[in-house]
């Protein structure tokens, strides 16, 4: 096949030399000059995969146009607050035939759009059928590096899902599909919250009961607005929801882990952002989050006390009495 990938950081990288590797036609969208000169002289990455030599065979451009046009599969592996703005610079380029497939995490502020109801929008002329999303328990660090992974192909059409799994499978990387998109991209979303949330309970010196307790709920509440929304309950207990927390919430690899846990230290979110190279797209999805609990009047209290804490320099401390000091309620209050 010949795929695109725009999006060089960490994963648009690691799955570019993925589908190298599975024996496919890559060529890699550069956004900065640097990285792609970098890549072109010392095929290296060393700000987002370090110790990775780039192989062979992958061609790479800063030409956005000419990179998306006659592919079989366009990926989408750029920050989610800039999926809109590309992807309608490119509404005559892209074959309605091509299959797109988003690896990008997140709800967009303010219009409360999924990446793939994003990509819609922007290519309003594209099948929604030919739109599919890629999410999982997949840390870049790891996938390129061959450790046994496993991810989800999710696409309204089966068939369309079916050609994502084929294009990407391997035997390190196995592929599932799942025809409820938006329960697997509100899974895959969400959870970034959450793993603000684990990483300040760390950051605080809290123990495994307290996580335990975090994940469990933090789960529960993702599956709440997901079903009001229209997902299926099921969709959160797999790969993109379950699945996708836990890597998240426990990996020393993850953004908004360690976010959270600089946050449970004390410092400043001005300040730990001013040290990232790679973005945490869940403080974005905090603030989309917020917007849907006053939208929906769903009741996500873990999301919301992160609400606060980012964006009204709320102490984490009362965040936490606050949330254990709640009613008391059935376990699977207010799920429908």
């Amino acid at each position: 096949m010949k795929i695109a990938v725009i999006g060089s950081g960490s994963w648009g990288m690691t799955l570019a030399i993925h589908l190298l590797g599975n024996g496919h036609d890559v060529d890699v969208w550069f956004y900065l000059e640097k990285d792609y000169q970098q890549a072109l002289d010392q095929k290296e990455l060393p700000d987002f995969l370090p110790g990775i030599t780039l192989p062979d065979g992958l061609n790479f451009t800063m030409d956005l146009e000419a990179c998306v046009q006659d592919k079989d599969i366009v990926l989408i592996a750029i920050p989610s607050h800039t999926v809109g703005g590309t992807l309608s610079k490119l509404r005559a380029l892209i074959s309605p035939k091509t299959i797109i497939v988003n690896v990008a995490k997140g709800i967009e502020n303010d219009t409360l759009r999924t990446m793939s109801q994003v990509i819609a929008h922007a290519l309003p002329d594209h099948p929604v059928g030919n739109i599919a999303t890629l999410y999982g328990p997949t840390h870049a660090e790891e996938v390129v590096n061959k450790l046994p992974s496993t991810i989800v192909s999710a696409c309204p059409d089966e068939a369309s899902a079916k050609f994502v799994q084929k294009a990407f499978m391997a035997d390190t990387f196995r592929v599932y599909t799942n025809t409820d998109i938006l329960g697997v991209e509100f899974g895959g979303s969400l959870k970034n919250v959450i793993a603000i949330a684990a990483g300040i309970l760390s950051g605080m010196g809290y123990g495994d009961n307290t996580l335990a307790a975090l994940l469990t709920r933090g789960l529960f509440e993702m599956t709440r607005l997901g079903v009001f929304l229209g997902a299926k309950e099921q969709t959160f207990a797999g790969l993109s929801g379950m699945g996708d927390l836990i890597v998240t919430c426990l990996s020393t690899h993850s953004r908004n882990r360690h976010v959270g846990f600089e946050l449970g230290k004390g410092r400043k979110l001005n300040e730990v952002l001013a040290e990232m190279k790679m973005i945490a797209e869940g403080i974005n999805t905090a603030r989309s989050v917020h917007q849907l609990i006053e939208k929906t009047g769903v009741e996500m209290p873990i999301s919301e006390q992160i609400f606060q804490v980012l964006f009204e320099e709320k102490d984490p401390v009362i965040a936490l009495e606050e949330l254990m000091g709640r009613a008391p309620v059935p376990e699977r209050h207010s799920l429908s």
